[in-house]
């Protein structure tokens, strides 16, 4: 089955929103209920815009960056790691959130002065479960419209 570039990037547009708000859901909801701290990826984002700008930026300013990134950025990547690999979706997503998961705690954190991986607390671990299950999600979606377009265009050619 050959998706159109326009369905392509439809399907990552949907998967990352449907995968961002579920982020978003387990950042404000259930992550203070299973670990403690709320997530919020926004003072990581304006802590490094400061770092490497000298500017500081408004929290909803950060949010809506992480959000876009997050919503575009990454379902865009589990798409690629498919692609690239012929993986797939669920294990491109799974792959592709451990790796997001590293970035930001194994490296960002260290880059605004936090310790590596924040010290494998409860908040580094609720983000783990956070970028996993979000590209899992973005991973689930993918394949779910993929799998959908296919079967009608299965039947577009039998009419």
């Amino acid at each position: 089955m050959q998706t159109s570039a326009k369905d392509t990037i439809q399907n990552i547009a949907i998967a990352g929103l449907v995968g961002q708000f579920a982020f978003e859901a387990y950042a404000w909801l259930l992550s203070p209920a299973l670990f403690g701290p709320a997530l919020q990826p926004s003072n990581l984002v304006m802590a490094i815009a400061a770092k490497l700008t000298g500017a500081q930026i408004p929290y909803g300013a950060a949010f809506v960056l992480h959000f876009l990134i997050g919503s575009f950025g990454f379902a865009a990547l589990v798409w690629l790691l498919k692609r690239v690999t012929g993986w797939s979706y669920i294990l491109a997503g799974g792959v592709t959130g451990f790796a997001l998961w590293f970035v930001a705690q194994g490296v960002l954190a260290p880059f605004i002065g936090r310790s590596f991986m924040m010290g494998f607390g409860s908040y580094t671990q609720s983000s783990f479960v956070s970028h996993v299950g979000m590209t899992l999600v973005m991973g689930a979606v993918l394949r779910t419209l993929e799998n959908r377009q296919g079967s009608a265009d299965q039947v577009s050619q039998l009419g």
